[in-house]
């Protein structure tokens, strides 16, 4: 059974920092590139970062390039986001998936409870 445990979120300053991790069970970690998402108020869950299997290549959404890094320990089954200089609008629930770089979405169709992240002064 494929479980994703996502930890770490908060509430932030504007501008601060936040590292989020996502433990993942059910499937081989290391065998899959990962992914986080993220879904506002009122908004879709979108793409905000991926990484290939080994980590040796990451994709970033454009919003958060240079601010954001995903992160991942295969031998601790977890992958992780390190959130800088974060924003108002970034409040959102954050998600972990396996990621498919090939069709550019999830693998799979469940999904962890995520973890709530609040940027707000």
């Amino acid at each position: 059974q494929v479980q994703f445990v996502e930890s770490g979120g908060g509430l932030v300053q504007p501008g601060g920092s936040l590292r989020i991790s996502c433990a993942v069970s059910g499937f081989t970690f290391s065998n899959y590139p990962m992914s986080w998402y993220r879904q506002g108020p009122g908004k879709d869950r979108g793409l905000v970062a991926a990484i290939t299997r080994g980590g040796a290549s990451t994709n970033y959404a454009d919003s958060v390039k240079g601010r954001f890094t995903i992160s991942r320990d295969n031998a601790k089954n977890t992958v992780y986001l390190q959130m800088d200089s974060l924003k108002p609008e970034e409040t959102a629930v954050y998600y972990c998936n396996a990621y498919d770089f090939w069709s550019r979405r999830p693998l799979y169709d469940n999904w962890g409870q995520g973890t709530q992240v609040t940027v707000s002064s």
